[in-house]
This record gives structure tokens, sequence and C-alpha cells, in this order.
């Protein structure tokens, strides 16, 4: 395992680098994790791929200086100075948060792209609450305070469990990341960040049939976070598979690394 720095900008991304193979798999972590998290799969495909993984702004060692929120063009962008290859190829594998900025990567920059496994991944739908946070000025505005006066939220939270309508591993999810000031303000300043990254799945789709680009799914079926059902848009598709095994959220460990490594199919 390497550890690296990337100036960028104003800013300097750290990344890791795993395996040694011919094959490049950029790697794109979830929610307050980071590069780190893909550190198991290098003594299973570490002959086959060179794996980059960065930690995204806000996660990890990066330091993020921008004033503007981190597009899909500056992860471009940053995976070409890592690869330090302006014309090769890359196959993506991301987890939860990862995943929504993979399927914006293959929307928008399809003919760098070989093959893209996604775990459990975010952006598979419209999150009305994320988006009137995180794209509305009076809805930033409110998540602003509520992150600093988060009482009247957890009322709400412990009440739609009470009444049924939160399942308990969101309110669990909930707990765990905003009961400390903390986390809440990180929250706040991530989702802010990454606001920009919004995938056009009906484009991808498409993307993918037209391109012949290879798109593999893996979900927990236990999963209350992120739903495979989510993915039900992409059933009829001929390049992409939707897999879904005994397990939660929490894919990205070594007991699920078959699985996992079966979504990339360039193992040579």
């Amino acid at each position: 395992m390497q550890q690296q720095v990337q100036a960028y900008k104003s800013s300097f991304i750290h990344y890791y680098v795993f395996g040694k193979g011919k094959n490049t798999l950029i790697c794109l972590h979830g929610y307050g994790e980071n590069g780190e998290s893909f550190q198991f799969l290098e003594s299973y495909i570490g002959n086959d791929y060179t794996l980059y993984a960065i930690d995204f702004p806000i996660h990890g060692n990066t330091v993020w200086n921008e004033k503007e929120p981190f597009t899909t063009d500056d992860l471009f962008a940053i995976a070409r100075l890592m690869i330090n290859d302006d014309s090769k190829k890359f196959s993506l594998l991301a987890y939860s948060m990862g995943g929504r900025a993979a399927l914006d990567l293959l929307e928008k920059f399809p003919d760098n792209i070989e093959e893209v496994g996604l775990v459990a991944p975010d952006g598979l739908h419209l999150n009305i609450w994320y988006w009137i946070t995180t794209q509305t000025w009076l809805g930033n505005k409110l998540f602003d305070f509520t992150m600093k006066n988060p009482a009247w939220f957890f009322a709400m939270v412990n009440l739609g469990g009470k009444l049924g309508l939160l399942n308990k591993s969101i309110i669990k999810f909930v707990h765990y990341h905003l009961d400390e000031n903390e986390q809440r303000l990180l929250l706040y300043k991530r989702w802010t960040c990454m606001r920009r990254v919004r995938p056009n799945l009906l484009l991808i789709k498409k993307i993918c049939n037209e391109k012949n680009i290879i798109l593999n799914f893996l979900f927990g079926g236990y999963d209350r976070i992120i739903l495979s059902k989510r993915a039900a848009i992409f059933r009829d598709s001929k390049n992409i598979t939707i897999n879904v095994i005994e397990a939660g959220h929490q894919l990205l460990r070594e007991k699920y690394s078959k699985s996992i490594i079966a979504l990339l199919n360039h193992r040579m």
C-alpha cells in the first residue's frame, strides 16, 4: 500500500494505491469513510488491477480548500492526475455515497470507462429531503440551523419511529451520524460540498447499452438504507446486472470480497 497526495487547484487530494496490475481501478468510498476502505481487495485482485482509492473532500486526509462544490469534472481531473496517463481507460468500483459519484462519472465520461461495479450505491432515487437541503436556498438555511439546533429533528425522527413511519435501521443510521455536534457539522459540509454530483439514470442506461459498458450492482437483501428495488430502472438492460446477497448495508467488507470481485470482469 502507498499513500500519496496530489495537488489540485488550491487543494490537496490524499489517495491510496493498492496492487500492481495492468488494469486500472478507481475506487470511491462511502460517506464518513476513506480510500483505505478498499485495502482488503489488494490481496485478491492486486495482481490484475492497480487500485487508486481517493479520500473525498472533507473525508480522510484530503484538504479541500475550494469555495465551489466538488464536481464530477473535478473527480475526473483528479483521476487523470493519479493515473498519470490521459489516454488510459479505467474501471470504477464504488460504495454507497461513492456510487453516486461513479454513476455521474459514467454519465459524463463514458468513453474513458471500461466497467463499473457499484456496491449499495447512493444516487438511484431522488431523496426529497436531500434535494431540498442542498439544492434550495431556504432548505440549505434550514439544514444549517438544524445541524446546530437538532432537538426538533430528533423529536420528529423518534416520533416517526413510534408511528412506524421510519424503520429501526434508518433511526440507528440517523443517530450514528448526527448525535455528536462535530458529526452534524461534517454532514452539513459534506452534503453541501457534494451537491452537484447528480446522475441521470435514464441517460446512464442508454449510454451503457449504446457503448457496451458493463455495469454491475451489488445490494444487501437486508439493507434498509439503500434498497435494491431502486435499481429497477436497469433491469431490462443487457450490459447491466443486479445482484442481491444476504447482508445489510455494510457490504464493503472482506467477508463479501467474493461478491465484490464478481462485479469486475477484466481480471486478466
